[in-house]
C-alpha cells in the first residue's frame, strides 16, 4: 500500500450512545477479561470559545479512507486512500445519517496519537539487524513524519523490561543479595542502544512529538521477593525509588529526549508471569505525593506525573486516593490521568472529568492483537470513545512485534503492532503495515497536537468525532462498519456535504474555512 499525503484537520465533539463491546484481554482474568467501551456527549466542561462562525462558501472536502475485506478487520484493502473531493454545498441537511459540526463548541486539546518503544519493538528495528539502515529510516518516516507518513505524536517507552522485551531488565540491576542505596550503579546503557536512538529520530521527524514513561517494576533489590517479576516495594526504599526515577530523567534529558510525563506503575498488582510490582491504593498515594513530586520538584524537572495507569474498573482501587488530594492535584509536577482500556467502562473517564474538570485525562494503552474479533472496528471506536470521553490521546501498545507476535517476555504473545517487522523468515527485512496503522493514521495524520476537539453529531450508524486544527482545518473522523455503503451527510457552517462512505471503512474528512 502507498500511504498518500494529508491535510492538518481540526478537532469536533460529538456525542455517542453508550456501548458494549466485550474485548477478552491477553493476559487472563488478572487484567481484566471485559472491555466495556462506551461513548457519550456530555456538555460538563463544554467550553464556547468565541464566537467565530464559519464563512462557508463551497469549501472542498478532501476525503481518506482505509477499508478491509475481511471478518477480522485486518486485510487492508486500501489504506489511508485519499478519494475524488467534494465540496460543500448551500443550505443544511440531506440524505442518509447527518452529522453537524459545530466547531465553536470545543472540549479537551488533543496532545498525541502513538505506542511504544518497546525493547522488542526498537530492537527489531535497529538492534537485531534484521533492517538496513535505509530500511529503517524510511519506516520511521512513514510512521513519525506529518508529511511523508502518519504523524504519530506520542510516545509511551517503558522504564525497563516489560512483557514485550526480549528478558527482565532494569537501570540498576545487581547480583543476588547486593543492594546500591545510593544508585552508584544507575545506567540507562540498555536504552541507549535502540530505544533512546530511534526515540530522538522520531522526535526530530515530529517536532511536536509527546514522551511519556511508565515503569512496570523497581530494581529486585529493592522489593520484597528480591525478583524483577511481582513483589512489592520496601518501604525503607521509596525515597530510593523516586531518586531513581530523577537519575533516569535526567539522562534520557542529558542525551536529548527530556521526558514530558512519567507514570508512577504500569498496571499496578498486575501479573506475576513478567516484570511488574505490586502496589496498593494507599501506597501509590503516599509514594507519589511525599516522594515522587517532591524528588521530581527538588531536581529542577519539569515532567508531570500522570496517576494509575490502568483500567477504568481499577480506578477507585488504585488511583482514587491519589487523584482526590487537593495538594497532589494542585503540584506543579502533577499532570493527570493514564487510562488503559482493558476493563471497566470508558465513561469512567467522563465521570472523573467532571469531578475534577480542570485534570488532563491521557489513554495510554490499549494493544491490538488476536483476542479481537474486529481490530478495525476496535480501533476506530476506541478512537472515537476515548476522545469523546476527555482522553487527549490514543496509545496502542508496541509499536512493533515481529512475524511471530515476539519476541517477548513472558505475558502477551498475542499482541500485534502498527507494523511486523519480519526476522530471520523468508521475508526477512520487510515491513508490514497492520489495519493498526492506518487506523491510528486517521487521527494522528489529520489531527495535530494543539487540536480542540469540536462538537459533531453522535451516531450509532456511523460513528465519529471531530476536530479543528489550530490552523483552522478541521478533521472528521467516521466508520461504516456495516458490510454495504451508506450516505453520509456533512453539515457545517450552514452548508452541507454529502458522501457515500462504504462498507468497512474508516474515514477522515478534512477541509477548511
Amino acid at each position: 500500500m502507498t500511504l498518500a499525503m494529508a491535510l492538518r484537520p481540526d478537532p469536533t465533539k460529538g456525542g455517542e450512545r453508550p456501548m458494549r463491546r466485550p474485548t477478552p484481554s491477553p493476559y487472563g482474568p488478572t487484567r481484566i477479561t471485559r472491555f466495556l467501551a462506551a461513548g457519550i456527549l456530555t456538555t460538563a466542561g463544554l467550553t464556547g470559545l468565541g464566537a467565530t462562525p464559519a464563512q462557508a462558501a463551497g469549501e472542498q472536502v478532501s476525503i481518506w479512507l482505509t477499508t478491509t475485506d475481511d471478518s477480522g478487520g485486518r486485510h487492508v484493502t486500501r489504506g489511508l486512500q485519499p478519494q475524488t473531493p467534494v465540496n460543500f454545498q448551500p443550505g443544511t441537511g440531506g440524505g442518509g445519517t447527518n452529522i453537524t459540526v459545530d466547531e465553536n463548541s470545543r472540549f479537551q486539546t488533543f496532545t498525541g496519537g502513538g505506542a511504544s518503544f518497546t525493547d522488542t519493538a526498537a530492537w527489531l528495528m535497529d538492534g537485531s539487524g534484521a533492517l538496513t539502515q535505509a530500511k529503517r529510516d524510511e519506516t520511521m518516516r512513514k510512521l513519525f513524519s506529518p508529511t511523508e507518513g502518519i504523524g504519530l505524536s506520542y510516545i509511551r517507552n517503558p522504564m525497563g523490561g516489560s512483557d514485550l522485551a526480549r528478558f527482565g531488565y532494569t537501570y540498576d540491576d545487581m547480583p543476588a543479595g547486593q543492594t546500591d542505596p545510593n544508585l552508584a550503579r544507575f545506567s540507562i546503557a540498555h536504552d541507549l542502544q535502540d530505544v533512546l536512538p530511534l526515540t530522538k529520530q522520531a522526535k526530530q521527524l515530529n517536532p511536536k512529538l509527546t514522551t511519556v514513561a511508565s515503569p512496570w517494576t523497581a530494581p529486585a533489590w529493592m522489593k520484597d521477593n528480591g525478583q524483577l517479576n511481582g513483589g512489592w516495594l520496601k518501604a525503607e526504599h521509596y525515597g530510593t525509588y523516586a531518586r531513581y526515577f530523577v537519575k533516569y530523567l535526567q539522562a534520557w534529558r542529558d542525551n536529548g529526549v527530556p521526558v514530558d510525563y512519567v507514570t508512577a506503575q504500569n498496571e499496578p498488582t498486575c501479573c506475576n508471569g513478567y516484570p511488574s510490582m505490586s502496589w496498593n491504593g494507599n501506597g501509590l498515594a503516599y509514594f507519589t505525593k511525599n516522594e515522587l513530586l517532591p524528588k521530581l520538584a527538588g531536581a529542577g524537572l519539569p515532567t508531570k506525573v500522570l496517576a494509575h495507569d490502568w483500567n477504568w474498573d481499577t480506578y477507585d482501587a488504585y488511583a482514587a486516593q491519589t487523584v482526590d488530594d487537593a495538594a497532589v492535584r494542585s503540584h506543579p509536577n502533577f499532570g493527570g490521568i493514564a487510562w488503559h482500556g482493558y476493563g471497566g467502562n470508558v465513561q469512567k473517564q467522563t465521570e472523573i472529568h467532571n469531578k475534577y474538570p480542570q485534570l488532563d485525562a491521557f489513554q495510554t494503552e490499549h494493544s491490538g492483537g488476536t483476542w479481537i474479533g474486529n481490530q478495525q472496528r476496535e480501533d476506530m471506536m476506541n478512537i472515537i470513545d476515548y476522545t469523546r470521553n476527555w482522553a487527549k490521546s490514543v496509545t496502542k501498545w508496541s509499536l512493533a512485534v515481529d512475524q511471530n507476535r515476539g519476541p517477548h517476555n513472558g505475558g502477551c504473545g498475542t499482541c500485534d503492532g502498527l507494523i511486523t517487522v519480519h526476522n530471520g523468515d523468508g521475508r526477512h527485512g520487510q515491513v508490514d503495515y497492520t489495519i493498526e496503522y492506518y487506523t491510528m493514521g486517521h487521527l494522528t495524520k489529520f489531527v495535530q497536537p494543539g487540536a480542540a476537539r469540536v462538537a459533531s453529531t453522535a451516531s450509532s450508524d456511523v460513528p465519529n468525532v471531530a476536530w479543528r486544527n489550530t490552523d483552522g482545518t478541521k478533521a472528521l473522523i467516521a466508520y461504516n462498519d456495516s458490510a454495504s455503503a451508506k450516505t453520509v451527510t456533512v453539515n457545517w457552517g450552514g452548508q452541507h456535504a454529502t458522501y457515500s462512505l462504504p462498507g468497512k471503512t474508516s474515514a477522515t474528512f478534512t477541509w477548511k474555512s
